[in-house]
């Protein structure tokens, strides 16, 4: 099926790393959803419960982690249509902590196309508070995209 009046193949990748975001078994233990929002752009909406804490009340640094990551990461992806991308560096910074809530994760690429990409993300709380950012790099593997699930999935879905 040919896809719809204004879906370019920028447009189906992006819905495809969608897909592929959304059947990682590790996506499955936070309330989550990532949006490609433009060539280099990424979003992840984050609800941040309690499960998620610290024996202080607040989210374990292991959260900021993984919602930096996945933005910059799924940021960079975006430029690379054939391979699956490896962090292979990633740098944090704590402005303040998450007691949490909605958490949104914004991915932008900031250099590189061939072998490395460096990305960089924020978290915005929900009062628009930035409450951490980070900056990765990201090395094209040998994974064909096309080789996993996920991302056929949200391949097929998307010319559905």
């Amino acid at each position: 099926m040919p896809p719809e009046d204004g879906a370019d193949s920028a447009s189906l990748h992006w819905r495809a790393l969608e897909g592929l975001y959304a059947s990682a078994p590790v996506n499955s233990l936070f309330e989550s959803r990532l949006e490609i929002v433009g060539e280099g752009l990424s979003r992840i909406h984050f609800d941040v419960s309690p499960s998620c804490f610290h024996a202080a009340g607040a989210a374990h640094g292991t959260i900021y982690f993984k919602m930096l990551d996945d933005a910059a990461f799924y940021a960079a992806n975006t430029l690379v249509t054939d391979r699956f991308l490896l962090t292979t560096s990633f740098n944090l910074f704590f402005s303040r902590p998450i007691k949490g809530g909605r958490v949104t994760a914004e991915g932008h690429w900031v250099s590189g196309r061939r072998r490395v990409l460096v990305a960089e993300a924020r978290l915005i709380d929900e009062d628009g508070e930035e409450v951490g950012r980070g900056t990765g790099t990201f090395q094209r593997s040998r994974i064909p995209l096309s080789s996993l699930d996920g991302y056929n999935a949200g391949l097929r879905a998307a010319l559905a």
